[in-house]
């Protein structure tokens, strides 16, 4: 498609307008970064300053907008990923169900902490994990379940939920892209014995990097608060002035994955915001599903008990039964040609995608038959791979525009799958 004589029969749908930048601070972020800056405190293993860190405040807050006991903020949502999962107790050799398709890093955490992730089929609607595909993959060295809230889907969490209990095994409720979504009038992320947020700058409520895990549970609070600060954590109360505030409890060890406090400021920054622009896209993605179902494209569904969607992206499903040979990389590649907008397909399947690579890390052959346990060959599963072929996502950013830029998206598409060569693909 991308050599089609028609590409060149018309200006490009957009023209070169631009389109909405992010990130893009919020109000007061740059006041807030100043005052780190003067504070002598960047981060929280600094000197106690005789008042709560800005990361203890940003917790806090994060924490009171989810509706949660606890929250951990760490360097990634990587990070929050494997404190989570060693702090519900996964480690070498164990198993933890994940699904197909997502971010690498949806593996490469249960890697990290030695165990062995056994990837699961997804909804054909939703793209999200499929709780009796996740419920058919258990098996005696079962730890837990990652479930992933993908683009502005929410999974099944009532059904994942049970899977878990009546296996006994813990749920971690990765909500990287859904910060603000809201299942059965509940927040995303507060359903799982952990939930874990991206805060990277391509997601909605971003510092640049960063993440934070979050909780009702004080025991995988503690834990998580240790693995996250090289085995530290704060006293009950403050030391004086000047002295250490993270102590040395002895009683877990960690790593460094600690946010900074430029960070933390400007997430508490950017949090006032957070649903007000959610609202925003929310309303655009609307608009733009009706403009593309008159193309015959298939906007992402989500889960029956959803109330509030997130767009980290937007997804849309190619009209397979009319264009039987059409692929998504050849359409993303025209629209993207059309708009100005990186309009690409979804994540590949986990098992075959380039950043899912075992055997390139000596760390991870921890001994006879490990490595074959990690081996991605052993793995073809057809609702993941299809949708790989077959549907398309773009940014969020886009849908911080307006109405016009939603007619611009919907006339990209409609002029590519009209071409002869869409057609006869």
């Amino acid at each position: 498609m991308g050599t089609d004589t028609a590409v060149h029969e018309a200006p490009p749908v957009r023209g070169g307008r631009p389109w909405p930048r992010w990130p893009r601070p919020a109000a007061g972020a740059a006041g807030a970064l100043l005052d780190v800056l003067h504070s002598g405190r960047w981060s929280i293993a600094s000197p106690y300053g005789g008042g709560p860190t800005r990361e203890q405040r940003f917790a806090a807050e994060f924490a009171d907008y989810l509706g949660t006991r606890h929250c951990i903020p760490t360097a990634s949502g990587t990070a929050a990923l494997m404190t989570a999962l060693e702090a519900c107790g996964v480690g070498a050799g164990d198993e933890v169900i994940v699904p197909a398709l997502s971010w690498a890093a949806s593996a490469s955490t249960v890697l990290g902490v030695n165990a062995v992730p056994v990837f699961a089929d997804v909804d054909p609607r939703t793209l999200c994990l499929d709780p009796a595909a996740a419920e058919a993959a258990v098996t005696p060295a079962t730890k837990a379940i990652v479930v992933v809230h993908l683009y502005s889907a929410l999974a099944d969490l009532d059904a994942l939920r049970a899977v878990a209990d009546r296996h006994g095994l813990a749920l971690v409720e990765d909500s990287a892209q859904a910060h603000g979504s809201t299942y059965r009038d509940r927040k995303a992320g507060t359903f799982g014995d952990v939930g874990t947020f991206s805060m990277h700058h391509t997601k909605v409520l971003t510092s640049g990097e960063g993440g934070a895990a979050v909780t009702d549970d004080p025991v995988l609070a503690r834990r998580i608060e240790h693995l996250r600060a090289d085995g530290r954590a704060r006293a009950g109360r403050p030391p004086a002035v000047g002295l250490p505030e993270l102590v040395e409890t002895g009683e877990l060890m960690g790593s460094n994955r600690c946010l900074s406090e430029f960070q933390a400021a400007l997430l508490s920054a950017q949090l006032p915001e957070l649903d007000a622009l959610n609202a925003v896209r929310r309303a655009n993605a609307e608009l733009l599903d009706g403009l593309l179902s008159e193309s015959g494209l298939r906007p992402q569904d989500t889960s029956a008990g959803t109330t509030a969607r997130t767009y980290f992206g937007y997804a849309v499903e190619l009209p397979g039964e009319e264009f039987p040979g059409l692929t998504a990389a050849a359409v993303g590649e025209a629209v993207t040609a059309e708009l100005g907008l990186h309009v690409r397909p979804v994540y590949a399947p986990l098992y075959a995608s380039p950043l899912y690579a075992p055997a390139t890390r000596p760390r991870f052959a921890l001994g006879p038959g490990h490595l074959e346990r990690l081996d991605p060959g052993r793995y073809d599963l057809p609702r993941a791979r299809r949708a790989a072929r077959s549907w398309l996502t773009f940014h969020h950013s886009a849908l911080l525009g307006d109405a016009a830029d939603m007619h611009d998206i919907a006339e990209a598409f409609r002029r590519v799958l009209s071409r002869p060569s869409a057609r006869a693909a």
